[in-house]
């Protein structure tokens, strides 16, 4: 299978192909591909279902670039901390990030995506500094499981200091409650242009990262045994982590699990090689949190289901069977 990989690639392409042409069609009011099409290519003002594709564009394009980044972050951290079960929202940095925000809208009255972006990254970095020097106690170090118990730990801790402030003005909760579920409904061209640059340099240096993540996947002591500065390199990509996350989870809310399952599904094609995982991550997340976003437009018509609850809904049965079949010897 791994020697197929570029043509598996290809597949994921036209999957989140299918995926995006499904995020634009679909919802309360369905429209054909043709439809859908000339929208895109011949677009008529008058015509009302032309508005309405307009109107899914920015939306499917947060999808997009916010699955992107959660595929990266999470395949990228179960490299760096050689834990299968890392992934922002497990691992404490998305309960940091929303933390971080939560204090910024109740402190300064910040709002909008340009404010929330820079609270995000000092939570999402503050949070995975915390959670690894606390699993990093003791005779055994940073294990897996630790680090994992670690995530837990601090995720209840800081949601539980975060619906102190909630609880605590109203005027928060009403800012902060529509974001917090997680979802990419409502967005807007500025909301997007906000985290793009963020965006453009978490994934670059997360992509350059492979030939080092395949590295520290075979240990400290061999890494260094094949030159790599190992503090170094953990620092780079977990600053590429740090922006990621934090962009991401500033732009749509805390969404959990993309970043868990999507690398754990990608192996099957790629196999060990994070020189393959992190594309195959890239291009397969965001197929999987447009999937969601449109299963949660139509499974309560006419309401919606945020894409954050939907992918909890998938990944968290991944999750536990995980935990309950001990992959923490296969990275």
């Amino acid at each position: 299978m791994p020697g197929n990989r570029a043509a598996w690639l290809l597949v994921a392409v036209v999957v989140l192909a299918v995926a995006c042409a499904a995020s634009l069609a679909i919802g309360a009011r369905d429209m054909s591909i043709a439809t859908v099409w000339q929208a895109l290519t011949q677009f008529n003002p008058d015509d009302g279902n032309h508005a309405v594709v307009h109107t899914r564009i920015p939306r499917t394009v947060l999808g997009l670039v916010a699955g992107a980044a959660l595929g990266l972050a999470g395949a990228a951290m179960q490299g760096v901390s050689r834990n299968p079960l890392a992934d922002p929202g497990i691992m404490g940095v998305n309960a940091g990030a929303a933390l971080a925000v939560v204090m910024g809208i109740y402190l300064f009255g910040i709002s909008g995506a340009s404010g929330y972006i820079w609270f995000a990254f000092v939570g999402a970095a503050a949070a995975a500094v915390v959670v690894y020097l606390i699993a990093s106690m003791g005779r055994e170090g940073a294990t897996p499981v630790k680090l994992a118990l670690a995530g837990a730990a601090l995720s209840a801790g800081l949601y539980s200091v975060m619906n102190v402030l909630l609880v605590s003005s109203q005027d928060t909760l009403d800012r902060f409650r529509f974001w917090q579920v997680g979802g990419i409904a409502g967005s807007d061209w500025s909301v997007i242009l906000a985290g793009l640059p963020f965006l453009l340099l978490g994934a670059s240096i997360v992509l350059g990262s492979g030939r080092v993540l395949n590295s520290l996947a075979l240990g400290d002591d061999i890494a260094r045994g094949l030159g790599r500065n190992v503090t170094l390199a953990r620092g780079i990509t977990s600053l590429g982590i740090v922006t990621l996350c934090g962009a991401a989870t500033a732009l749509a809310g805390p969404i959990g699990f993309v970043g868990l399952v999507v690398p754990h599904a990608v192996r099957f094609f790629t196999g060990p090689d994070y020189r393959w995982i992190l594309p195959f991550s890239m291009v397969l997340a965001p197929a999987l949190l447009l999937a969601s976003d449109v299963l949660g437009r139509v499974v309560l018509l006419p309401s919606e289901v945020p894409a954050g609850i939907m992918t909890a809904i998938v990944g968290a049965p991944v999750f536990v069977w995980l935990v309950r079949c001990g992959k923490g010897a296969s990275l």
